[in-house]
């Protein structure tokens, strides 16, 4: 039984649909029956539903894809929103393309996912790069300083586009960063991906929304307990088009969305308003509690903290160690917890991030708390320097746009060849995706010893036409 599908019109919707009697002669082509076929099948599909023909009728009858985004809309305290079934990645191609034209500029945090990148290359404008300071005693990032926004908002941006909280939760002072943009009457678009809980609490940082921000893409999938791919959009004020930002959206996004993942919005939208306080509270006992456990038992600061960092620029339900302090890898780390069930975010060299969300319970703290304990004990060795990821330290060169590149005549090339050539492809160590190469930009040495030196460490190099790096796709 759900209490949250009262307030909840998709997720009722969803719900009553298999309360009901149905004979389809519709889409999904898996009629619900597919266990009658298969029973693995039928265990995959038959609770699928889309939108038309399932949450509601094929005209759109009730409208409640449009009452449940209203009721986003207000519990954010935006005046616009829209649920997407394709992730960040479908939220921030639409919002870009909807910021300007071809060889317009558009100011760009480096620490921005592939799905930005991605969207330069459909909508043709053409990136400003803004850097983040870098904590020289943890080698994170820690936001972008207003010193780079005043620089670029000199350059006549449509927009400034900010990852916000970044991967490992650091964020900008956005106040004063919002506050600049408007005098120059420039948006500023935030992707908080791993930021869907802000706001709801008062340990918490507030949610860029509230802060002024005109648009807002969050992940519901990442922090709530919402359907993979489940993603949402809120705009407000007057700086961006949103008669073209509706255009663009429905432009990218599937003509045949699925309704489970629309349900999971509105149904973490619901259970945010009715119970977001409590279960964050909850939350943020049960990671501080995990983390002083593990900090007592190896007598060593090993978790990032709010305290290693100016009040509200770090999200206190992150959790994020650092292995260089007690002197082994991230990597081998993952491999050793897994062997008792443990999966983490992501694992480099000096860096484990375990995502904490509102459906972990004390119980599950209290497992990895053992297994993690054991293994940290285990693999200990002696300290080592903090390193700067890769991700974060890159200072690109711009030869050309990432567009021309994309579509430019290509070679792929050996490494010992590829220096002082521009690349045609992305390329990312994953997680977190954060570009190390853009298409346009130029491949350097230093570039090419860090990816092999990554790669190396045990991390994944996604994106590359060739993942083993031993030759390069370039602009001929």
């Amino acid at each position: 039984m759900s209490e949250l599908r009262n307030n909840a019109p998709l997720l009722d919707a969803y719900l009553s649909y298999f309360e009901e009697h149905h004979i389809s002669f519709t889409i999904p082509g898996h009629k619900h029956k597919a266990s009658l076929l298969d029973e693995g099948l039928g265990r995959v599909v038959d609770s699928d539903l889309p939108l038309f023909g399932g949450l509601d009728e094929i005209k759109l009858t009730h409208n409640v894809l449009d009452k449940a985004e209203k009721l986003a809309a207000k519990l954010w305290g935006a005046q616009w929103a829209k649920f997407s079934t394709g992730g960040s990645t479908h939220a921030n191609q639409a919002i870009v393309l909807a910021l300007g034209k071809p060889g317009d500029k558009v100011a760009i945090s480096r620490t921005a996912h592939r799905s930005v990148l991605s969207a330069l290359v459909l909508s043709g404008l053409e990136p400003i790069w803004i850097f983040p300071e870098i904590d020289e005693a943890t080698g994170v990032p820690v936001g972008i300083p207003l010193s780079e926004i005043e620089r670029v908002c000199e350059l006549n941006p449509v927009a400034i586009l900010l990852t916000e909280p970044g991967y490992l939760g650091t964020l900008s002072d956005l106040s004063p960063i919002i506050e600049k943009a408007h005098s120059k009457n420039i948006a500023v678009v935030i992707d908080a991906a791993w930021g869907a809980h802000f706001g709801f609490h008062s340990a918490i940082p507030a949610h860029a929304i509230s802060l002024g921000a005109d648009a807002l893409i969050t992940s519901v999938h990442k922090n709530l307990p919402g359907y993979s791919a489940a993603a949402l959009l809120l705009v407000q004020g007057s700086l961006i088009n949103r008669e073209r930002l509706n255009q663009s959206f429905e432009t990218t996004h599937t003509t045949s969305p699925a309704g489970a993942p629309l349900a999971s919005i509105d149904g973490s939208r619901a259970l945010l308003e009715a119970r977001g306080a409590e279960l964050i509270k909850e939350l943020l006992h049960n990671v501080a509690t995990f983390k002083s456990h593990i900090e007592s038992s190896l007598d060593k600061k090993v978790f990032l903290s709010p305290e290693d960092f100016k009040p509200g620029r770090f999200d206190p339900t992150k959790i994020v160690l650092q292995t260089a302090g007690i002197g082994l890898s991230g990597v081998e780390l993952e491999t050793e917890i897994r062997k008792d069930g443990i999966r983490v975010e992501m694992a480099d060299r000096d860096t484990v991030v375990f995502l904490a969300t509102l459906a972990d319970t004390h119980k599950d703290f209290l497992e990895l708390t053992k297994v993690l304990n054991d293994a940290l004990l285990k693999l200990r060795s002696d300290p080592r320097p903090v390193k700067t990821s890769l991700s974060w330290s890159v200072k690109p060169e711009q030869v050309i746009t990432p567009r021309e590149a994309y579509f430019a005549d290509t070679e792929l090339i050996g490494r010992s060849e590829a220096a002082g050539r521009i690349s045609a492809d992305l390329i990312a160590p994953y997680p977190p995706g954060v570009a190390v190469l853009a298409p346009g930009e130029k491949i350097t040495e230093t570039i090419l010893a860090g990816l092999i030196a990554t790669q190396a460490d045990g991390v994944r190099i996604a994106y590359a036409t060739d993942p083993s790096l031993q030759n390069f796709r370039v602009v001929k």
